[in-house]
């Protein structure tokens, strides 16, 4: 409702409440044009035709104008605007939505509960009482919620919807929730009282901000922002995603940091004012409320940014999925959309993948390009160490897609298996053709050398001494040997040396010792550990290195969390 004063008439302020209507998505609403009593006739008139022109250009061109008499006992125009209004109201009951949450997609009754709390108080022998309105979704007496974004959990014990006991709250309505669990001070205006599912707190939020025609002021990098979204007023600094600087009338992509946390869903609209707080110098709306701090202005990162615009326009996930080539979490999904599980708008033809305690929805174009890769790393790796008896599960993902989460990855991996592309031995991967078999008078030699290698303990003999002790050429040795790593019974630590499979397992489980909580070790440490001198202690530290049981860290060998190689140790020897 834009009220304009008769006698004033169209004011500076009259066109910032206009264009604040304008950032703010609002496409419906009526003008009230009061102290009609105060200006004659003609003033009147002139007046009606400065705001109809005023309003043409905009959202709000052709809306309804009333003419408001508050000094009259039974003024017409007040009669008539407040019959308006409740038409309008009862509308908005119908449908679940109003004015204000259409500014944002998740603005409807199938969205997660998010109330915009404006006031907090206290009443005796109720408590904390919040009010605001709903922004999407429903609350009902008893549900559990949160109050974000100090992620406080709540109960809510009873409900009053527009002045009256309610037992439920909906999208557009304003409500005063009487919350358990919670005390005054744990909750302010500018909070929301959400679904958990709904909100995560951030203070990285990339959004598509515009400057109004008329602002003096030009958003440059790291430019300070009074940001006012929800009922939420924070100071943030810009950082530019597309270019220096942006002036009056234009808008781009740019990445808010703000000083305090806040949570927001893609579609949710603000308006910012200057540094000062005294003049609105523009607004936009929420693209991406968990932005990276890094590589923000990647191009893959801007093409992301891109399909959650086409998003917000109302296309559903399917861009946002085409630019996730790892897919996306069910749990992220749902707080993009603002939406349950049940209701993200999720394309027909995309896969939902278990994935350790997730679902992941990813396209079935993106999982084809995953496991081609995985099979293409493998083949690359036999190329490259064909006496290797493949990597085991973690080194094979550093390798093919870094980036994709570990239990997708078993996910995949164990796809590829079950359909025999790859194949295990043991911890190892490997493809079908890269298995190993030994002649008859090689497996003999085998059975020969293998005690010999395992009485050395941590010191083996070298190819070399096991051919003089079997009386064989060395390169026979060593060819048998290099079969022997690709069955996995030996590791050949550094050329001519090999060790028996469980003393490198024994000796995994001395760094494993001693990495100790910290999860650390160092080569002086090791040594005297094992008894060996420095550099036979660095060759056993650097293997660990190369098959991704440890990664050095300066002067540290570090081990790794996503390595399946000691626990499959164990398992052989167990």
């Amino acid at each position: 409702l834009l009220v304009i004063a008769a006698d004033d008439g169209v004011m500076p302020q009259t066109r910032e409440h206009l264009a604040v209507l304008e950032l703010l998505g609002v496409a419906r609403g009526a003008v009230a044009l009061t102290k009609i009593d105060r200006v004659s006739a003609t003033r009147l008139h002139e007046v009606q035709v400065e705001v109809t022109r005023l309003l043409a250009p905009t959202a709000l061109g052709g809306a309804p104008m009333f003419m408001i008499n508050a000094t009259a006992a039974q003024d017409p125009g007040t009669d008539s605007l407040r019959r308006y209004l409740h038409a309008a109201a009862m509308g908005r009951d119908v449908t679940g939505t109003c004015a204000v949450a259409c500014c944002s997609p998740a603005g409807n009754a199938d969205g997660l509960l998010r109330l915009a709390v404006d006031r907090v108080f206290t009443l005796a022998g109720l408590g904390t009482l919040v009010t605001g309105t709903v922004f999407s979704g429903c609350v009902r007496t008893g549900d559990t919620v949160a109050v974000m974004p100090a992620n406080k959990p709540s109960r809510v014990r009873s409900i009053h919807t527009q002045n009256r006991a309610s037992e439920a709250g909906y999208a557009g309505q304003r409500c005063a929730l009487n919350l358990v669990g919670i005390d005054r001070d744990e909750v302010a205006r500018g909070d929301w009282v959400a679904d958990q599912r709904a909100l995560v707190p951030t203070t990285r939020v990339d959004v598509r901000l515009g400057l109004l025609a008329d602002c003096a002021h030009r958003v440059a990098a790291w430019t300070p922002l009074h940001i006012h979204i929800g009922t939420a007023h924070r100071v943030a600094h810009s950082v530019l995603l597309e270019s220096e600087h942006l002036s009056a009338g234009q808008s781009g992509r740019v990445q808010l940091v703000f000083d305090a946390a806040i949570c927001a869903v893609p579609g949710d609209r603000f308006v910012a004012r200057d540094a000062q707080a005294t003049r609105t110098v523009g607004g936009g709306v929420v693209l991406d409320p968990r932005a990276p701090a890094r590589k923000r202005r990647s191009i893959e990162r801007l093409k992301y940014l891109a399909a959650l615009e086409q998003m917000v326009a109302g296309e559903g996930m399917g861009p946002v999925l085409q630019e996730s080539p790892l897919g996306l979490k069910m749990t992220d999904l749902v707080r993009l959309s603002g939406k349950p599980p049940e209701r993200v708008p999720v394309p027909p033809e995309a896969l939902t993948i278990e994935a350790g305690h997730d679902r992941v929805v990813v396209l079935p174009a993106h999982w084809r390009a995953a496991r081609e890769r995985a099979v293409a790393a493998l083949r690359t790796f036999h190329e490259h160490t064909p006496d290797e008896p493949g990597p085991d599960i973690g080194r094979l993902r550093r390798i093919a897609q870094p980036d994709m989460s570990d239990a997708l990855w078993r996910t995949l991996i164990d796809e590829l298996v079950v359909e025999c592309l790859i194949l295990r031995s043991g911890p190892w991967l490997h493809l079908p053709g890269h298995a190993v078999t030994l002649s008859e008078a090689d497996q003999a030699l085998a059975l020969r050398l293998q005690p010999l290698i395992a009485s050395g303990r941590f010191d083996p003999p070298w190819v070399r001494e096991l051919a003089a002790a079997v009386h064989e050429p060395e390169e026979r040795v060593r060819q048998v040997l290099r079969k022997q790593v690709t069955r996995g019974s030996v590791y050949q630590v550094v050329h001519d040396l090999f060790y028996d499979s469980q003393r490198v397992g024994e000796l995994a489980e001395v760094a494993a010792t001693l990495a100790g909580e910290r999860g650390e070790l160092n080569a002086a440490q090791y040594r005297d550990a094992i008894g060996l001198g420095r550099k036979r202690t660095i060759q056993i530290l650097e293997f660990f290195d190369r098959v991704g049981y440890t990664r050095r860290v300066r002067d540290s060998h570090v081990l790794r969390k996503d390595s399946g190689w000691l626990a499959a140790r164990r398992d052989s020897s167990g």
